[in-house]
């Protein structure tokens, strides 16, 4: 054995995928699908009947999770298809930057700065309005596939 120590360079993350395998089949309405590359909550399903060479056919419509943008994709049933993996998570707002960024305070004390304000004006107007108000804000952040966005709001009473 030498006593040299192997050092291995990797720019993987913890190994844990975005995605996981789902039956097309098996996936309903307000389950989450990707589409195009893009993590989408299913609005509609419809399967058509095994044709000639036989395969169910799923024709999804998803509303894309962070643009809103509408997608379709249509898939034999029998197929897998990739589910993101979502997760919603509540943060209390601390502050609000010049630059549109949000500071938010972690369950473990710890901030996270890396969040800009919502797209959304009417979530952004409540927020903006609620944190001049002076009250407390917790957000709601959604996050899938590396991306993560505020999705909602709640008022826990003044500060």
């Amino acid at each position: 054995m030498s006593d040299e120590e192997d050092h291995f360079e990797s720019k993987a993350d913890a190994g844990a995928s975005k995605t996981y395998p789902q039956q097309a089949g098996t996936i309903r309405k307000n389950g989450y699908i990707v589409i195009k590359g893009r993590p989408c909550k299913v609005v509609e399903v419809s399967t058509s009947k095994t044709g000639k060479h036989g395969h169910a056919k799923c024709h999804f419509v998803g509303i894309d999770i962070f643009t809103g943008k509408k997608l379709e994709d249509i898939l034999p049933s029998s197929h897998n298809c990739d589910v993101p993996h979502v997760n919603r998570t509540d943060y209390q707002l601390i502050d609000i930057s010049e630059d549109g960024f949000v500071s938010l305070l972690t369950e473990n004390g710890n901030t996270k700065d890396d969040l800009r304000l919502p797209t959304d004006d009417n979530l952004l107007t409540q927020i903006k309005d609620g944190f001049a108000e002076g009250k407390d804000l917790v957000v709601s952040v959604m996050s899938a596939m590396g991306e993560e966005q505020i999705c909602g709001l709640k008022d826990i009473g003044p500060k």
